[in-house]
């Protein structure tokens, strides 16, 4: 009897040190195991602030599509976490997306399970009864040069158009931003009661060289337990003035550009020396562009339109258009537009290394939609050529 209470006890002592205190996302089994592990050494609200907490990284954490994505990526997030570690990242990914949550509050998300099933339980906060999704939207920010930003708040009503009422829930609520198909941006936020603030669309946050007619799309879902209701709005327009433009890259004119074939007077080593050969010889200037920085622009709506789009990045410097392979996207980037017909090209400045150049012209797209669009070209002196630095919409 004796032996068999110490074989008792060490038994016990070993399941207990093989039950982790760490994430361990090494599979989704061992992600599972080890999370369930750490909950079970907690209290009953201390397990539900964690499990609120899981949810929180899980939604918001993370950028994933899919809820096998998202896991994997929150495992990714948190391995090796220990709890007060994970409650902490909650604490500040919930302040950063405007979430009312944080880990030392009541609990306040109702039964949340990162791995469990989203059938309804006999008590389901989630379970919210709705007819369909209204959207409310109203421009802000107006400081004397026009709004300078929305804000975008989604309602539930029932068939009478009226908003339900509700309290305690957790409904993950997501806002897409669109312009002529193109997807923008993706917001996310948890909506707990029917007075949800909604979320505020900052325009600086749209990139100005995205935004068709001036004009975007949105498009709001709310995924309760039973169903997720989704709701657009098209065509709402946008203060072009407050849209986010890439500033053209700066040239410092007091930088010295060193000869790499100059000899360094070790007495003097931020003066370099001549090269021996000729003790007169002036440092050489940039060299200055002979072209028309119009025909730069010019050649690249033209490349643009004939798709000979590997002439037109090549006559581009632009930051803003990242690769290659983003400026050609047939969905999102050049590769989307079928004709271009230039109507006016004017020098709005020049100077030795930059110059800027006004363009009007219409855009057709593969989809046969024809838009008339007001740009400015920022050009730069790239050894000598005119090379597209920034790129910028009008009204």
């Amino acid at each position: 009897m004796k032996k068999f209470s110490l074989l008792l006890i060490f038994s016990l002592l070993l399941f207990t040190a093989c039950k982790k205190d760490h994430v361990d996302a090494t599979t989704t089994q061992t992600l599972q195991s080890s999370i369930n592990d750490m909950a079970s050494g907690l209290t009953t609200i201390k397990q539900i602030k964690f499990n609120e907490a899981l949810y929180i990284l899980k939604t918001f954490g993370v950028e994933a599509e899919g809820d096998v994505n998202e896991l994997k990526a929150l495992g990714q997030l948190i391995n090796g976490k220990k709890v007060p570690e994970i409650l902490s990242m909650a604490d500040q990914v919930a302040q950063q997306n405007g979430i009312e949550w944080a880990s030392t509050a009541p609990p306040s998300l109702g039964e949340m399970n990162i791995f469990g099933d989203e059938t309804a339980k006999e008590s389901d906060p989630n379970d919210v009864r709705a007819s369909s999704l209204s959207i409310l939207t109203q421009l802000s920010g107006d400081t004397g040069n026009g709004p300078t930003a929305m804000q975008i708040v989604p309602r539930l009503v029932d068939n009478s158009g009226n908003p339900i009422a509700f309290t305690g829930a957790a409904l993950e609520t997501t806002l897409e931003v669109f312009s002529n198909g193109v997807k923008l941006s993706t917001a996310k936020n948890l909506m707990q009661d029917n007075n949800f603030r909604g979320f505020n669309l900052k325009f600086s946050s749209l990139l100005a060289s995205k935004i068709v007619d001036n004009k975007i799309d949105i498009t709001v879902s709310v995924k309760t337990t039973a169903k997720t209701f989704k709701m657009s709005k098209i065509g709402l327009d946008v203060n072009p003035s407050a849209l986010k433009v890439p500033e053209v890259p700066k040239t410092d004119s007091t930088m010295i550009v060193q000869d790499p074939n100059a000899v360094i007077d070790p007495n003097n080593p931020t003066t370099p020396a001549t090269t021996g050969t000729d003790p007169g010889t002036v440092p050489s200037q940039p060299k200055q562009p002979t072209a028309d920085p119009k025909n730069t622009v010019s050649k690249f709506l033209n490349n643009v339109s004939s798709q000979n789009l590997k002439a037109a990045f090549d006559s581009s410097s632009n930051p803003s258009w990242g690769s290659y392979e983003s400026f050609s996207n047939p969905t999102s980037g050049f590769g989307a537009i079928k004709n271009v017909s230039v109507k006016n090209i004017s020098i709005n400045g020049t100077s030795t290394n930059s110059s800027s150049v006004n363009a009007t012209y219409d855009v057709t797209d593969k989809n046969g939609r024809t838009t008339s669009l007001k740009a400015t070209f920022g050009l730069k002196n790239v050894n000598g050529e005119w090379k597209i630095s920034s790129y910028k919409i009008n009204p």
